[in-house]
């Protein structure tokens, strides 16, 4: 565990360290790979190996810039040269389209960019050349139509920073193609999709604003550009945060844990004043504390995979034991000179926001309570190539940053399917939820949907904020005949004992040390129960108990209206801006 009160640019160093100091020992023999565990993603073990390399070099970076070392910084040049070396068995590879080295290409780029003096000075002629060709692959081949175009970028920059053979005309393509994926207020898709996640603010801003700083003289109206739309983007993505730094738990790639803050390093870096010095270095400085309260490191001190705990079972397939080190972008604060009144700025709360915010870009809308913890009301969002447990990411109707949100072990058994702010359908038993809105509406503070979790069933569901909880109204026609569960906020807990639970007709409450989940019906008939989960389905928490509400659907139209609340029950309430 690293104990850190992560408040000054020292402590920030410190943790940097910490962090670095037992990957020492999980390098390959010719530095070039670093794996430090044996859980798989969907590919090879060379290309995790570079994702560890590479990965880390987001967090060196930074503390290089500030004028500090690491542990580490003897084996990246001896890395480069090995795994950039077609004649050397820790060959990284030659490529071809759509790989997922491209994406780690972006963190050795990024390098390239910021330290050419500790990454390619060191480097021998023929060296460099190994490294340039390899980096050039990138321009040759297809990769996604998303933020991978942010990797091309980077390369192109990097080698052009160095003096290498890079490619403008690229580089003017994939800054154009970029522009595709705006949407306005600030906000952009990660490509042409209806996904609106955290990677709007840790990749799609991130990138941009290092390019805004980093070539603000050779591209100032671009720049200028990026900055003011970070500006836009950053009067509601603070809506995702609360007032203890802890961010939403909503969709993929969760496992990246803190990188969910790079967005607000990212703008200290690139000199962008949206709020005052003193508000944007609280969020950053909350947030590291928030996550480094929680146990995501193992006995070593690695950064493990899961979320609030480790946990393999809500990752993607595109998470390796090395993935989680993506977290290290939000290091890049340390990048900012002593002088920047970032560093010398007292650490401020967050602003007086709205306890209601409609984000129509993110079909949501953030209700804020009293206790300081966030509550996004949710429709519309689809990941069209629908990665694990897709549904439960993104179209649940509730998400919380203090209840967190649940993914099943099956969809058989209630105590496994875990719906969770859902509506599920039974079938041959088998739950059936919502995987995507065919038609969505937001106005006067209510989101509407239109969806069918299965043949025969069609929905139609209205979201209303309502004080610490909210409303959900269901209108439900039904070709046949058949059974419904709905599941309000799960509830954390570590004995059974500790809990109360109450069951009856129209409503299912539980409530222990961590709080109180409570659904109870406006309108319907339905019978309340509760359920303990399987262990390891929440994000936040490995025990929770779920209350929930079942519903018989007759053939024919049916109208049910629920209200759903979850209370925290936190010690520090009172002091929880300290």
């Amino acid at each position: 565990m690293i104990q850190n009160e992560f408040r000054t640019k020292k402590d920030y160093q410190d943790a940097m360290k910490e962090l670095c100091a037992p990957l020492v020992n999980y390098y390959s023999a010719g530095k070039a790979l670093l794996l430090i565990g044996t859980a798989a993603a969907h590919y090879g073990v060379k290309t995790s190996g570079l994702e560890g390399f590479s990965r880390v070099l987001w967090g060196l970076v930074p503390l290089w810039i500030s004028g500090e070392g690491s542990s580490l910084d003897g084996y990246v040049t001896e890395g480069i040269s090995h795994g950039t070396d077609r004649n050397h068995p820790e060959y990284w590879g030659d490529y071809g389209d759509g790989e997922q080295a491209y994406v780690e290409m972006g963190a050795l780029a990024y390098a390239l960019l910021m330290t050419p003096e500790k990454i390619w000075e060191p480097l021998t002629a023929k060296e460099r050349g190994n490294f340039e060709r390899w980096l050039l692959q990138i321009n040759s081949h297809r990769i996604s139509d998303n933020n991978w175009l942010f990797f091309r970028v980077l390369v192109n920059c990097g080698l052009r920073r160095a003096g290498a053979a890079f490619s403008g005309e690229q580089l003017e393509a994939d800054l154009n193609r970029v522009e595709d994926f705006y949407l306005g207020d600030g906000w952009y898709s990660d490509g042409l999709t209806a996904q609106r996640d955290y990677y709007i603010g840790f990749a799609m801003h991130f990138y941009s604003l290092v390019y805004a700083k980093v070539m603000e003289k050779e591209d100032p109206v671009r720049s200028e550009r990026y900055r003011e739309r970070a500006k836009l983007f950053a009067q509601d993505f603070i809506y995702w945060f609360g007032v203890r730094g802890e961010a939403l738990p909503y969709g993929r790639s969760l496992t990246y844990r803190f990188a969910q803050g790079c967005f607000w390093s990212a703008l200290a870096f690139a000199d962008v004043e949206v709020f005052s010095w003193g508000v944007l270095k609280g969020i950053v400085n909350r947030h590291f504390r928030s996550w480094f309260e929680k146990p995501i490191l193992d006995c070593e001190n690695k950064l493990t995979v899961g979320y609030g705990y480790p946990n393999l079972h809500m990752c993607e397939g595109y998470n390796s034991a090395q993935s989680p080190y993506w977290a290290l972008k939000s290091f890049l604060i340390l990048a900012l000179p002593d002088s920047h009144p970032f560093w010398k700025a007292a650490e401020e709360p967050l602003p007086a926001l709205e306890p209601v915010r409609t984000l129509p870009h993110a079909g949501m809308i953030i209700q804020r309570g009293d206790d300081g913890f966030v509550t996004a009301l949710a429709s519309g969002q689809y990941a069209e190539w629908e990665p694990v447990h897709c549904s439960e990411k993104y179209e649940k109707f509730a998400y919380s940053s203090y209840f967190g949100f649940q993914v099943p072990r099956s969809s058989y058994n209630l105590n496994q399917a875990v719906p969770d702010n859902m509506l599920a359908f039974v079938r041959d038993g088998y739950y059936h939820v919502r995987r995507r809105c065919e038609e969505v509406r937001s106005g006067n503070g209510t989101i509407w949907s239109k969806w069918s979790p299965m043949e025969g069933v069609e929905v139609e569901t209205l979201l209303t904020p309502c004080g610490t909880g909210h409303t959900r109204t269901h209108t439900i026609w039904a070709k046949q005949a058949c059974r419904a569960v709905e599941g309000g906020f799960s509830l954390p807990w570590e004995e059974q004992s500790e809990l109360v639970t109450q069951e009856k007709e129209g409503e299912a409450s539980v409530s222990g040390p961590a709080g109180i989940s409570r659904i109870a019906m406006r309108e319907g008939t339905g019978m309340g129960g509760t359920v303990f989960c399987e262990a390891n389905v929440n994000l936040l928490y490995p025990r929770t108990i779920l209350p929930y509400l079942t519903y018989e659907i007759p053939a024919g139209t049916t109208r049910i209206t629920v209200y759903v609340e979850g209370i925290c029950k936190m010690e520090d309430t009172a002091n929880h801006e300290k």
